[in-house]
């Protein structure tokens, strides 16, 4: 298996729990959207809170694969999803988080682009 593919197939298990978490204040569902011949990889969540009619729509994860590397575009986890896509075998100078400003990027311990 190539490099690639290897980061594809870690990306897919890593965001498939995501659709099954349960949430105290809120009915919400979390599914995934892949693109994979453009390398975009998504969790979107949609659903109402319990005690108040709001709406919650919006992108929980939301990771590329550009020129070889993972960008992390938005991570909206407690935990840090690049934390699990290094602890799956992805290493840090193969993972961008992208939500950082670039010239912040040098100071996470994570690649700069």
């Amino acid at each position: 298996m190539d490099k690639l593919d290897k980061y594809r197939k870690i990306i897919i298990e890593l965001l498939e729990p995501f659709t099954k978490l349960k949430y105290a204040n809120a009915d919400i569902e979390n599914e995934i959207i892949c693109d994979v011949s453009g390398d975009r990889y998504l969790v979107m969540s949609a659903g109402w809170y319990k005690n108040r009619p709001k709406r919650i729509h919006g992108c929980l994860i939301h990771l590329d694969i550009i020129d070889g590397k993972v960008w992390v575009q938005r991570d909206g986890t407690e935990h840090g999803i690049a934390n699990d896509l290094v602890e799956a075998g992805i290493p840090k100078e193969d993972i961008v988080l992208a939500f950082h400003e670039p010239s912040a990027r040098k100071h996470t311990g994570f690649a700069v682009a």
